[in-house]
């Protein structure tokens, strides 16, 4: 399989579990590909660094990567859709990258593909499908499908819109249907993604993301980290003797007092912390949001938001944000994936990915046609 918009892989990296053999890799982020070629090792042929309407000049250079791909994968940024997004729809350059998936769809043509994007998205399927009429012709069929990542086993409310297509004649139908029948709930919350790892405190030095201590974490350090069943649901059989990217972030005396104040389920508007804000009453812009997890239900959506400030994240029992490492076991990353760049950076790559098992999942259901 090739991954387009691959950022740091959590498409690529389930679809591997699921049994595909990543071959090739592109995207606009220098360090989520670092990210990905650290995880994944392809050779650095195999990966495209920049915009994707570029790719098709170069595409004879990774014809041979790309021409035995049974499997074409996007998630191609298109914040524009998003609901979260509070600017007009319309002319948003981000709402056309999807065109530029098509146009290496049909350049490739590959037996499948899969475009995973914001649940906005599915506010335009109508001209969406005229583009793909116009782009790729009436060979391909497929399925528009929104999936809510709390129903396939994963402690996160995230709904994301995917369409799979096909060109062998397999029904879309039968497909969207085989998927459903999975959702079954989810069996872990909060509360088991976020046991086992060491507690770090909110950092008070505003250079933070250049020290390291006990207090504050670590980018790598050594921890023999406890099995539990959700430590064996994202690791496996694997034993974990290393953790990486648990670090805290700077929060100003204020937010620290916030994150202690509130309590589980509080938020903005909680009357523990209306000495503190006094904006009570008026609709205050996302940043300055708030909101303590509950640890005894799933997570809300992990979102690139966090590379901002994770003031809507805040840890259910320590006065902190979430870790990058908390929010990538999150959205199901094993203990061992590390993420390259800065922190802010982390939090990006982990908050655009698509969960890992249901990337897996997804995987296992195309899988069932590669002959």
């Amino acid at each position: 399989m090739a991954d387009f918009f691959s950022g740091a892989g959590g498409l690529s990296l389930g679809m591997e579990q699921s049994g595909f053999n990543p071959v090739f890799a592109s995207d606009f982020n220098f360090s989520a590909l670092q990210t990905y070629y650290l995880n994944h090792k392809l050779s650095p042929d195999k990966y495209h660094f920049g915009d994707m309407r570029e790719f098709t000049e170069a595409h004879s250079y990774y014809q041979k990567a790309l021409k035995d791909a049974f499997l074409i994968t996007g998630g191609p940024p298109c914040q524009g859709f998003s609901t979260a997004n509070r600017q007009p729809l319309l002319n948003d350059p981000r709402n056309e990258l999807y065109k530029d998936f098509l146009l290496i769809l049909k350049e490739v043509n590959p037996p499948f593909f899969l475009l995973e994007n914001v649940k906005g998205m599915a506010r335009k399927t109508k001209e969406i499908k005229k583009d793909m009429k116009r782009i790729l012709g009436p060979e391909y069929e497929y399925c528009f499908l929104i999936l809510n990542a709390k129903d396939y086993n994963i402690p996160q409310n995230r709904e994301r819109f995917f369409i799979i297509g096909n060109r062998i004649g397999v029904n879309p139908e039968n497909i969207a249907l085989s998927i459903k029948s999975k959702a079954s709930g989810t069996k872990f919350l909060l509360r088991h993604a976020l046991e086992s790892l060491p507690e770090i405190e909110a950092g008070t030095d505003f250079n933070q993301p250049f020290v390291e201590n006990e207090s504050i974490g670590y980018k790598i350090r050594k921890y023999n980290i406890p099995e539990t069943a959700y430590s064996r649901y994202i690791n496996g059989e694997k034993k974990q003797y290393y953790l990486f990217n648990h670090k805290s972030r700077f929060n100003n005396e204020n937010d620290r007092e916030i994150f202690r104040r509130l309590p589980q389920g509080g938020d903005s508007g909680h009357e523990s912390i209306q000495d503190i804000l006094k904006y009570k009453n008026r609709e205050e812009i996302f940043k300055d949001k708030y909101f303590k997890l509950i640890p005894d239900r799933v997570c809300k959506a992990i979102t690139s938001h966090m590379r901002i400030d994770c003031h809507m994240y805040i840890h259910p029992w320590q006065a902190r944000g979430l870790s990058p490492r908390e929010a990538a076991r999150i959205q199901t990353f094993p203990d061992d994936y590390v993420f390259m760049g800065r922190p802010n950076e982390w939090y990006q790559q982990i908050g655009n990915a698509v969960p890992v098992k249901l990337a897996e999942m997804l995987g296992k259901e195309i899988m069932k046609y590669w002959k």
